[in-house]
């Protein structure tokens, strides 16, 4: 897959799943020129390092991997990537933990982007309070700026409760103090903030209190994984937007009596897995996101 500058947003155009994202606002991608400020990022969720089961995925390895040469072959190379938790699979063991973090990080040591963020999946955090994740990438929470958009990175993993916790609710609303109420804000988070269900973990106990605090700005966007699926959801004025992972799909919310992954089709290889793309208009505060296979092809 080869996309150049010119032709980004004319690529971006092609699927029904494209669409640009203003508050309160979806309308289709058009075949605008990119602004000089203008810029996109990378989401990449959910890779679930370590995990095995031929049933769910005969390619456990191969995913990542896939998902890396996709990124890399892009002749337009994002400005960053983003990795929205769940770097690697579950284990009670910490040195597992650890030696599984150190494949993850071997293996995206080939993109060649080299502005790559992280945050922890509950897979990743929940057993040691984000510990071993601190070793390897750093806090669990932070900010950045980028090209005039305020990037707000939240931790609702580490603790095992589901809570991002008051400490950080307290640093959250120190930090949004600091910025104009119009300011471009885009949310990074694991869980979803808002209650999408709950009997699936698929919530944050205390994301109200975070929505609440983001409220008064008027342009706010959260971009998440953990659901293993494109999903989209308004609060108010702020839009959620989810994406899916790389080891396995998961089914629509409250579709089937109990969360599961989705078996392996043969007939359809890779089906419900893939990345995004998400392109930043930063003086018309929008966001044209694209959704694309595990081997980059376009959804």
């Amino acid at each position: 897959m080869k996309t150049d500058r010119r032709d980004f947003l004319k690529l971006m155009g092609l699927g029904s799943a494209v669409f640009v994202l203003s508050p309160g606002n979806f309308v289709f991608a058009g075949n605008d020129k990119m602004a000089p400020d203008d810029f996109f990022f990378i989401q990449l969720s959910d890779t679930h390092w370590g995990f095995t089961g031929p049933k769910v995925n005969p390619d456990a390895t191969g995913t990542l991997k896939k998902a890396v040469a996709a990124v890399n072959s892009l002749e337009l190379q994002p400005d960053f990537i983003m990795f929205t938790g769940d770097l690697t699979h579950t284990t009670d063991d910490d040195i597992e933990r650890r030696k599984r973090l150190t494949g993850f990080r071997e293996i995206i040591r080939d993109l060649k982007v080299k502005t790559v963020m992280f945050m922890p999946g509950e897979h990743d955090a929940s057993l040691d309070d984000g510990a071993a994740f601190k070793e390897f990438f750093g806090e669990t929470h932070y900010t950045f700026d980028h090209k005039g958009v305020h990037f707000i990175v939240l931790d609702n993993v580490s603790d095992p409760g589901s809570n991002i916790g008051e400490a950080q609710l307290q640093w959250l609303s120190a930090d949004l103090k600091k910025i104009d109420k119009d300011a471009r804000i885009v949310v990074l988070t694991h869980r979803p903030l808002f209650d999408l269900s709950p009997d699936w973990d698929w919530h944050t106990r205390d994301g109200a209190k975070a929505i609440e605090l983001l409220m008064p700005y008027s342009s706010v966007t959260v971009f998440y994984g953990h659901i293993h699926q494109e999903h989209h959801h308004m609060t108010g004025h702020i839009s959620h937007h989810a994406a899916k992972g790389l080891m396995y799909p998961l089914p629509a919310p409250g579709s089937v009596p109990k969360k599961i992954q989705i078996p392996w089709d043969d007939s359809n290889p890779y089906k419900g897995l893939g990345f995004r793309a998400i392109e930043t208009k930063v003086k018309q505060t929008k966001y044209a996101l694209s959704e694309f296979g595990v081997k980059g092809e376009k959804l």
